[in-house]
C-alpha cells in the first residue's frame, strides 16, 4: 500500500497548505505597540506582561523581540513560566505575579527571579531563604487596594515599612492591581490611587507600580515608576469608550474543508440547533474549540435570524456561523458569497474587523479569553521582531 506522508519542518510544525488553522503574529506590530505605550506613559519603565504564554502569541519569540525593542522587565504569572522568559531575556529583570509558593526560593534564586510576595507568609518565607543564603534576593511586594485576589491588605501596607524582614531581602518594587481601569470614570479608579500613594509615601525610594494596559491611559496618569501593559501589548484595546491606539498583532485563518447545500428546514451540526430556512450554502472549517475558538460563539438560530454570534470574513465578506462550535469544526454560512469559494480556500476569524475584541464580544467573553485560547494545532508564522 501506498503512504503519503506530510512532511514537516525541523520543529514538526505542519506547513500551511496541510493545516486546518494559520495563525500568524506579527512581531513588528508588537514592538510598536510597546514603543507606543513607552510613549504614552512617558517618563516612567514601560514593562511588559507576558504571561500565558505572552498571550498566546509565544514567549520564546515574544520577549526578544519587545527586549530588541528596549523592553527591560518582563511579569508572568507561574514560575515555569519565568523560567522561559529568562531563557528568552538574560538579564532582564522577571517578576512572578502569583507570588511564592512554598518550597520555591533555590529556583528563583538559580534562574535571577523575582517573586510577587503578596501575603505575610511569602514575606516570612522568601526573608528566611535570604538569610539562609546570606544574600538579599530581589522580590516585589503585592498591596491589594480593592482587587481582592491577591496582596497584602492596605492596612499592613501601610505598615509594611515596619516589617524587619524587608532587612533581608530587597525589596525592588512595590505594586498593585486596578480592577476597573478600562472603565475610565470608575470611581474605584480614583479610590485604588489614593490608596496606593498613601502606602508608597510610607516607603521612599522604592518604585512603584500600579498600571496596567487601560491604567496607562487614564486621564489621572498613575504611571508612577513602572507600567505592565498586557493586553494593550497584543492589539487589544485598552480605551474600549474610544478607538483602539494599538496595532493588530494576531491574525488567525481557517481552512475550507468541505462545501454543500442544506436545504430548506434542515439542520446543522450538533443537537440540530441552526435550521436553515431556504437553501444555504455551508462552508465546514477545519478549526473548534480544541483549538481555542471558544464553543459560546456558536449561532443557535435559524438562517433569518441577525444574532449577536461567531463569524468569520469568506471572500472579505462577513458569514455567520451555521450552528454549535464542534471539537474541531465550525459550519460557517457562505450564501451570499457561494459562487466565490471553494474547498480549501481559507476564511478569517480574526483580523480586519474581527478584531480579538469583536470576536470576544461575539462569543460572549472578552479578546483576554481569545487570545489566551489560541491552540497548539495552527501552523504559526511569525513576521518582523528584528529589532
Amino acid at each position: 500500500m501506498n503512504r503519503v506522508s506530510v512532511p514537516t519542518d525541523p520543529q514538526g510544525r505542519i506547513p500551511e497548505n496541510a493545516a486546518g488553522g494559520l495563525l500568524q503574529i506579527d512581531l513588528d506590530a508588537l514592538a510598536s505597540n510597546w514603543r507606543a505605550l513607552r510613549e504614552q506613559a512617558a517618563g516612567s519603565e514601560t514593562a511588559a506582561v507576558v504571561k500565558a504564554d505572552a498571550y498566546g502569541t509565544g514567549i520564546e519569540q515574544a520577549v526578544p523581540a519587545l527586549q530588541r525593542a528596549g523592553c527591560g522587565t518582563f511579569f508572568v504569572a507561574h514560575l515555569s513560566e519565568a523560567i522561559r522568559a529568562r531563557a528568552a531575556a538574560p538579564g532582564a529583570a522577571i517578576y512572578v505575579l502569583n507570588g511564592l509558593l512554598a518550597g520555591t526560593g533555590p529556583t528563583y534564586a538559580d534562574h535571577d527571579l523575582r517573586p510577587v510576595l503578596g501575603s505575610s507568609e511569602e514575606i516570612e518565607e522568601w526573608a528566611g531563604f535570604c538569610r539562609a543564603q546570606g544574600r538579599r534576593f530581589k522580590a516585589a511586594v503585592h498591596v491589594d487596594t480593592g482587587m481582592n485576589r491577591l496582596g497584602l491588605t492596605v492596612r499592613e501596607g501601610l505598615v509594611l515599612k515596619d516589617r524587619p524582614e524587608l532587612k533581608d531581602f530587597e525589596p525592588a518594587l512595590l505594586m498593585s492591581h486596578f480592577v476597573s481601569a478600562e472603565e475610565s470614570d470608575n470611581p474605584l479608579n480614583r479610590r485604588q490611587i489614593e490608596a496606593f500613594q498613601a502606602i508608597r509615601q510610607t516607603l521612599p525610594g522604592l518604585p512603584a507600580s500600579l498600571a496596567n494596559s487601560s491604567g496607562i491611559f487614564l486621564a489621572a496618569k498613575p504611571h508612577f515608576d513602572l507600567v505592565r501593559p498586557g493586553y494593550a501589548l497584543y492589539g487589544g484595546n485598552p480605551t474600549p469608550d474610544r478607538d483602539n491606539p494599538m496595532r493588530p498583532v494576531v491574525g488567525l485563518e481557517a481552512r475550507i474543508v468541505q462545501l454543500r447545500w442544506i436545504e430548506p428546514d434542515e439542520t446543522v451540526g450538533y443537537n440540530g440547533r441552526w435550521t436553515a430556512l431556504e437553501r444555504r450554502r455551508v462552508a465546514t472549517i477545519s478549526v473548534g474549540y480544541a483549538d481555542g475558538y471558544p464553543r459560546s460563539a456558536s449561532n443557535r438560530g435559524n438562517s433569518g435570524e441577525t444574532v449577536l454570534a461567531g463569524m468569520a470574513l469568506v471572500a472579505g465578506h462577513p458569514c455567520p456561523f451555521a450552528g454549535n462550535v464542534s471539537m474541531d469544526l465550525i459550519a460557517v454560512d457562505v450564501t451570499e458569497v457561494a459562487g466565490r469559494v471553494k474547498r480549501g480556500d481559507t476564511v478569517t476569524l480574526i483580523g480586519g474587523t474581527l478584531t480579538v475584541d469583536e470576536v470576544g464580544r461575539r462569543a460572549g467573553t472578552i479578546g483576554y479569553e481569545i487570545l489566551t485560547g489560541l491552540g497548539s494545532r495552527y501552523t504559526r508564522t511569525y513576521r518582523g521582531g528584528e529589532g
